[in-house]
């Protein structure tokens, strides 16, 4: 899985990279048990601050997609990825409630906004042939 980091993006870096480990398992691009590239491979691949991937992995393991372990590295967590449970959903339409505003603010209609969360949703699931 190739990340792609935008530096004139208005969203951190370290933001951005955990943002696309997560659409990689989303994609099931990447798999359970499977391992990332080191703190400072990553680092020197994307041209970024050590630290900043490191703030990625360790955003990454505190919502339970990795396990960061010093011999080993750091993996997609191998036995159980987070659920959707109520904490989450509750978070997740904090996040929404911006998104929601924008478009109303800007004429949008339900059914608009649905069917954009309906193919962004379904370009996130993993491929099936």
């Amino acid at each position: 899985m190739l990340l792609a980091i935008d530096m004139q993006s208005e969203t951190p870096i370290y933001t951005q990279i955990a943002q696309q480990i997560i659409e990689g398992i989303a994609k099931g691009e990447l798999i359970p048990g499977e391992g990332l590239p080191s703190v400072r491979a990553l680092a020197v691949d994307l041209g970024v601050n050590l630290h900043t991937v490191n703030k990625a992995y360790h955003l990454l393991k505190q919502d339970g997609y990795v396990q960061i372990n010093r011999k080993q590295g750091v993996m997609i967590e191998p036995d159980a990825l987070p659920i959707a449970d109520e904490q989450f959903k509750k978070n997740l339409m904090e996040r929404l409630r911006p998104l929601v505003a924008e478009a109303v603010a800007r004429g949008m209609e339900v059914d608009q906004f649905e069917q954009l969360v309906g193919i962004t949703f379904k370009d996130m699931l993993p491929n099936r042939t």
